[in-house]
C-alpha cells in the first residue's frame, strides 16, 4: 500500500512537471514567433500590459507605493507565478482528460489572442505567434503526458522493464526545457539583429539648439551626503508609464501627426523636426503617483521643438481647450492647451541631457510640460496630438478616475538624513528638494521635533521650472529619538498645504515628517 501512494505521488509530480514544461514551450515558442512579427505580438508583454490597463487607480497607487519603479518587475513575477500554477493545474487535468487540458489551454491562449489583439499597434495577423506557441504547448503536453502515464505501470527501474523510465521522463522533460531555453535566446538576438532603432540612435548626432539653456548659477548643489544631483543621470532618472516592453521606433519610420479642432492638419517626419529651431531647457518631471517625500521626480536638460510653435502651425479653433497626445503604444494625456501654448517651455522633446532620449524615456520624440503631473502631458514615444475639448474626449488614466489636468502641487522633501538614520551627535546637517513649477521656491523652512520653525538655506535657483535644494544645520543636536518636518513657500508666499492626501486622483499632499537617532 505505501509502495503504491508514493509511486501514485511519483505520477501526480511527473504530470505537474509535463504541465509546466508545456507552458514553458508555449510562452517560449510564441516569442520566438513573435521576433518576426510586431513587437506587441508577444502574448506575455501583450497580456501584462492589458492587465495593466485593467489595473484600478488604487492597486496601480498600491504597486508603485510598494515597489517603486520596479512595479512591472513585480507584476512580471506575479504572472510568472500565476502561469506556473495554471500550467501545473493543466498538466494534472491532463491526467484525468487530455481533451480538456487542451481546451484549457486554448481558452488560454484566446485570453492572450485578445490582449494581442487590444495593443494599438497590432493587427490580427500578430495573434499567429500565440496560435503557434499553443499548438507548440499542447504537443510537448502530449508527449510528456504519455510518458508520465507510463511511468506509473513501472514498478521499477531494473533493465528488463518494457516502456519509458523515469529517466527517460526526465530527460525528456529537461529536453523541452532547453529547447525553450534556445528558443528564448535566440528570439532575443533575432530582435536585437532586426531592430533598427538601436543602430539608429546610436548613429544620430543632435542638431545644436538654436537657444541653449541658461547655465546652471554656482551653488545650485548642496554638498552634502546622500543628495540627489541637480540634473538626474539619464539612467537614475525614474521611469513610471504603461509599457512593459519599450517600443522599439526607427526614426525613419516616425511620423507625428497634428488634427482634431485646428485650422491646418499636418503630419511631421523626424528629419523635419530636426530642422526645426531647436531650444534647451533644464526642467523637473514629477509623477502624479510620487507619495509625500518620494523619489518619482528628476531633473533634466532637455532638447526639442517648443508645442505652442507646432499649435501655432496649426491654429487651434475657437473652443478648442486640450490636446490628446497619444503614444505608439496606445497611452493618451490629456493636457490643458494653454499649458502647451502660454510662455512655459513645453517641449516635444528628442534629447536628454546632452544625448537622444534613451528608449525608456521616449526616444525618438516625448513632451515634457512644465508643471503638470506626466500622465496628463509627459508622453512618450508620442505618434499624434489632437486639438480636442475636455467634454468631449478622455485620456488613458483619466477614464480609470485620476483628474483631468493635473497640475503639479507644491511639495518638499528631506533627502538626508535618511528615514531611521543614526547620526553623530552635535551637528545635524539637513538637506533636500523643494519644487513649485511654474512659481518657485522662496523659502523652505524646517521643525525639529516640536520647536518653531526655522528657515533653511537656499541653494541657487536655476529656474522656476526646476527643484531647488536646500539646507538646515542643526546645532547641538542631543542624543535620543527625534523628527524633522519640512515646508516650502513658493514665490508668491503661497505656504505648502499640511492637508494630507493620497496620489488617487490629483496628486498626493502634506508636509514631510521623518525620525532619526542622535547618539
Amino acid at each position: 500500500m505505501g509502495i503504491s501512494k508514493k509511486r501514485n505521488s511519483r505520477v501526480l509530480v511527473f504530470h505537474a512537471v509535463a504541465g509546466f514544461c508545456a507552458a514553458t514551450v508555449m510562452f517560449a515558442v510564441a516569442q520566438f514567433a513573435s521576433a518576426f512579427f510586431n513587437s506587441a505580438s508577444s502574448p506575455f508583454f501583450a497580456l501584462g500590459s492589458a492587465i495593466i490597463d485593467l489595473t484600478p487607480p488604487w492597486l496601480k497607487d498600491f504597486a508603485i507605493a510598494t515597489f517603486g519603479t520596479n512595479d512591472k518587475l513585480a507584476l512580471f513575477i506575479s504572472i510568472g507565478v500565476v502561469a506556473t500554477a495554471l500550467s501545473v493545474l493543466v498538466g494534472l487535468l491532463a491526467k484525468r482528460s487530455f481533451a480538456l487540458a487542451c481546451a484549457a489551454i486554448i481558452g488560454l491562449a484566446v485570453v492572450m489572442a485578445s490582449a494581442v489583439v487590444t495593443r494599438a499597434s497590432t493587427s490580427l495577423i500578430d495573434v499567429l505567434p500565440t496560435v503557434l506557441g499553443a499548438v507548440a504547448g499542447m504537443g510537448v503536453l502530449q508527449w510528456l503526458n504519455r510518458l508520465a502515464s507510463a511511468t506509473a505501470a513501472r514498478p521499477g527501474e531494473d533493465a528488463g522493464s518494457h516502456g519509458p523510465s523515469r529517466r527517460t521522463f526526465l530527460l525528456s522533460s529537461a529536453l523541452s526545457l532547453a529547447a525553450a531555453a534556445i528558443a528564448t535566446g535566440v528570439s532575443t538576438s533575432l530582435s536585437a539583429s532586426r531592430n533598427m532603432a538601436d543602430a539608429a540612435r546610436k548613429a544620430l548626432r543632435l542638431p545644436a539648439a538654436r537657444t541653449k539653456a541658461k547655465a546652471l548659477p554656482a551653488g545650485v548643489q548642496v554638498a552634502e551626503a546622500n543628495m540627489p544631483r541637480f540634473v538626474t543621470p539619464n539612467q537614475n532618472f525614474y521611469r513610471i508609464d504603461t509599457a512593459l516592453s519599450v517600443p522599439q521606433i526607427d526614426p525613419a519610420q516616425w511620423s507625428l501627426r497634428i488634427h482634431g479642432m485646428v485650422e491646418n492638419e499636418f503630419t511631421m517626419s523626424f528629419d523635419e523636426l530636426l530642422n526645426q529651431e531647436l531650444v534647451e531647457t533644464y526642467l523637473t518631471l514629477t509623477c502624479v503617483s510620487n507619495p509625500v517625500g518620494g523619489d518619482l521626480v528628476g531633473n533634466a536638460k532637455w532638447l526639442g521643438y517648443p508645442l505652442r510653435k507646432l499649435l501655432e502651425r496649426a491654429v487651434p479653433q475657437d473652443g478648442a481647450d486640450m490636446v490628446l497626445s497619444a503614444s505608439h503604444d496606445g497611452f493618451s494625456a490629456s493636457t490643458p492647451i494653454q499649458a502647451l501654448t502660454d510662455d512655459r517651455m513645453a517641449l516635444l522633446a528628442i534629447g536628454m541631457n546632452g544625448e537622444p532620449l534613451p528608449f525608456e524615456h521616449g526616444f525618438p520624440v516625448r513632451m515634457v510640460v512644465p508643471g503638470l503631473y506626466g500622465y496628463v502631458s509627459a508622453t512618450k514615444w508620442v505618434v499624434d496630438l489632437e486639438v480636442t475639448r475636455f467634454q468631449d474626449k478622455a485620456a488613458y488614466w483619466t477614464t480609470r478616475g485620476w483628474s483631468e489636468r493635473g497640475p503639479i502641487k507644491m511639495s518638499s522633501r528631506i533627502d538626508t538624513p535618511r528615514p531611521f538614520a543614526k547620526v553623530p551627535a552635535g551637528e545635524v546637517v539637513l538637506g533636500g528638494t523643494a519644487w513649485a513649477q511654474t512659481r518657485g521656491i522662496s523659502r523652505v523652512q524646517v521643525q525639529i521635533d516640536d520647536s518653531p520653525w526655522e528657515d533653511a538655506e537656499l541653494a541657487a535657483e536655476a529656474s522656476v521650472d526646476t527643484w531647488r535644494q536646500w539646507r538646515f544645520a542643526w546645532k547641538d543636536a542631543a542624543p535620543g529619538m527625534h523628527s524633522a518636518t519640512v515646508r516650502a513657500y513658493d514665490a508668491q508666499g503661497q505656504l505648502q498645504t499640511s492637508e494630507k492626501a493620497n496620489p488617487v486622483p490629483n496628486g498626493a499632499s502634506g508636509w514631510q515628517r521623518l525620525q532619526f537617532t542622535v547618539q
